[in-house]
C-alpha cells in the first residue's frame, strides 16, 4: 500500500513560493529564521559537510561511528531517493537516528509556512528551516549537516560555529550555479569554512586545494588535508588510517569501492581533528555498519530482482551523475571484474543538466553495453539522445522505454555467464528503482 501522509500537500504548496527552483542566497532563510527565533543557533553541535562527490558517504560513516560510540545524532541530507522524509533523521534514544515521522514533519512545515507568511523563498530554504526547528527541539549530541548545493550561499551555511567543516572531493558539477572552472567551484565550497574551526579535506586537485588552503589560512581555520595531514588506504584487505596522532589498522568499510576507504578516512580524520573522542572500537563498528542507499548498493531482494531472475547474476545501483563519480564507479566495477569476472552491462538515465559523455567515458572498454532509459518527470535526456552520446564515447548502446524493459533486454543476451548489471546516472533514477523494487531507504 502507498504511504499516506499529510506533509505532501504542504511540500507541494511550498514549491510555489519562489519562481526559481535554485536561487542561492542567505537573505531569505535568515529572514525566516529570525521570525522563528533562530532555531539554527539552538541545534546540537554541527559537523558541516560540503563537496561534489562523497559527502553523503562521509556523513554516513560519521553517523555510524558516532552512534556506535553511544552518541545521539541528527542528520540532514539531500536529495531524497523515494520520500522527502529521508532528508531529516532525528536522534533516537539509545539507537539509530530515525527518518522523521510524518506528524512531526507536518507540524514543522506548517510552522515555517506560517512564519514565512507567503514571502518568496525556495523549497530547499524553507524545508531547511523546518529541519532546524526539528533539530533544535529534539535532544541530541551532534548534528550532521550536509550542504545542498555549493556552500557559501547554501541555506545550511547559516550555521555560525560548527565543530568541524568537511570538504570532500571536488569536481565539475552544477556549473550553472557554481562556476565553469574547478577554481570557481572550490571558492563556493570553501565558503563553509569558519574562523578557527577545523576543516578536513578529502584528496583534491591542486587548484582546488590551493583555494581551500588560502581560505583556511585567512580564517585561521586549522586545515587537515588528505595525503598530507592524514592518509587512508587499503592494505591486505584492511583500512589503514594514519595522522599525526598515530596509525589505526581497521576493518574495511562496508560500503563498496576503493573510494570508500578515502571517505571513511575523511570521517575518521574529522572525528580526530574536531576532538570528538570516539573509541577505536566504535570506529570499527561504524565502518562495518554504515549504510548509504544507492551508492554502489547491491540489490538482492525486491520486485526488480525477482523480475530479472537468474538470467542476471548481480544487480547494482548507484546514483552518481558527474564525471568524477563516473571515474570512481568504473574503478569499482573494474575491481569487481578482477575479483569475480562477469560481463558488465549498464542501464543509464541522466538529467539534461549533466554531462553524460564525461560520466560514461571511463566505462569504455569495460562495459559490454549501455541500455539508456528516460527518467519520468525530471527533465532527462531521452533514451535515444543518451544512447547517441554513449556511442560517441565508444560504447555499444541501445534505448529502452523503462528499467524493466532494459533488464529484460539484458537478460536476453547470450553471454556465457549471467551478467553484472549496474543501474546508474542519476539519483532520481536510483530513487525510482528503489521505489519500483519495493526497497526504499529505512
Amino acid at each position: 500500500m502507498p504511504v499516506m501522509d499529510r506533509s505532501s500537500p504542504i511540500l507541494e504548496r511550498l514549491m510555489h513560493l519562489h519562481p526559481t527552483e535554485i536561487d542561492l542566497s542567505l537573505d531569505r532563510i535568515l529572514r525566516l529564521l529570525e521570525a522563528l527565533g533562530r532555531p539554527d543557533r539552538k541545534i546540537p553541535p554541527v559537523v558541516h559537510v560540503a563537496g561534489t562527490n562523497g559527502k553523503g558517504s562521509v556523513t554516513a560513516f560519521l553517523r555510524a561511528m558516532l552512534e556506535a560510540a553511544g552518541k545521539r545524532v541528527h542528520v540532514y541530507t539531500s536529495p531524497h531517493l523515494v520520500r522527502f522524509h529521508e532528508r531529516i533523521r532525528l536522534a533516537a534514544a539509545g539507537g539509530r537516528a530515525e527518518i522523521v515521522g510524518d506528524g512531526a514533519l507536518t507540524d514543522a512545515l506548517l510552522r515555517v509556512e506560517a512564519a514565512n507568511a507567503g514571502a518568496p523563498i525556495t523549497h530547499f530554504e524553507i524545508t531547511t528551516a523546518a529541519a532546524f526547528l526539528l533539530f533544535a527541539e529534539a535532544p541530541a549530541d551532534f548534528t550532521l549537516l550536509e550542504v545542498g548545493l555549493g556552500g557559501r550561499l547554501d541555506a545550511t551555511n547559516v550555521v555560525e560555529a560548527p565543530v568541524a567543516t568537511v570538504i570532500t572531493s571536488l569536481s565539475m558539477d552544477h556549473e550553472r550555479f557554481l562556476g565553469s572552472t574547478l577554481a570557481e567551484i572550490a571558492r563556493e565550497k570553501a565558503g563553509i569554512i569558519k574562523p578557527g574551526v577545523p576543516v578536513i579535506t578529502s584528496p583534491q586537485q591542486d587548484v582546488a586545494l590551493d583555494i581551500i588552503e588560502w581560505v583556511a589560512a585567512r580564517l585561521k581555520a586549522p586545515l587537515h588535508a588528505a595525503n598530507r595531514d592524514w592518509m587512508a588506504f587499503a592494505e591486505r584487505g584492511r583500512l589503514v588510517f594514519q595522522d599525526e596522532d598515530g596509525l589505526l589498522d581497521l576493518p574495511p568499510p562496508r560500503l563498496v569501492g576503493r573510494h570508500q576507504f578515502t571517505n571513511a578516512g575523511a570521517a575518521i580524520a574529522t572525528l580526530r581533528a574536531a576532538g570528538l573522542r570516539v573509541p577505536v572500537a566504535a570506529i570499527e563498528t561504524g565502518l562495518q555498519t554504515a549504510e548509504w542507499p544507492a551508492r554502489m548498493q547491491r540489490l538482492t531482494t525486491g520486485r526488480l530482482v525477482e523480475r530479472a531472475g537468474p538470467a542476471i547474476g548481480e544487480l547494482w545501483l548507484d546514483g552518481g551523475h558527474n564525471p568524477g563519480a563516473g571515474a570512481v564507479i568504473a574503478e569499482t566495477m573494474a575491481d569487481l571484474e578482477d575479483r569475480s569476472p562477469r560481463p558488465l552491462h549498464l542501464v543509464m538515465g541522466m538529467l539534461t543538466t549533466k554531462n553524460p559523455a564525461g560520466f560514461l567515458a571511463p566505462f569504455a572498454g569495460l562495459a559490454r553495453s549501455v541500455t539508456t532509459v528516460p527518467i519520468d518527470g525530471h527533465g532527462s535526456f531521452s533514451a535515444d539522445e543518451l544512447a547517441s552520446v554513449a556511442r560517441s564515447v565508444g560504447l555499444d548502446a541501445s534505448p529502452a522505454a523503462s528499467v524493466e524493459e532494459a533488464l529484460d533486454a539484458i537478460a536476453a543476451f547470450s553471454d556465457a555467464a549471467p551478467p553484472r548489471v549496474l543501474i546508474c546516472g542519476s539519483l532520481y533514477l536510483a530513487g525510482a528503482v528503489l521505489d519500483r523494487n519495493g526497497t526504499p531507504p529505512r
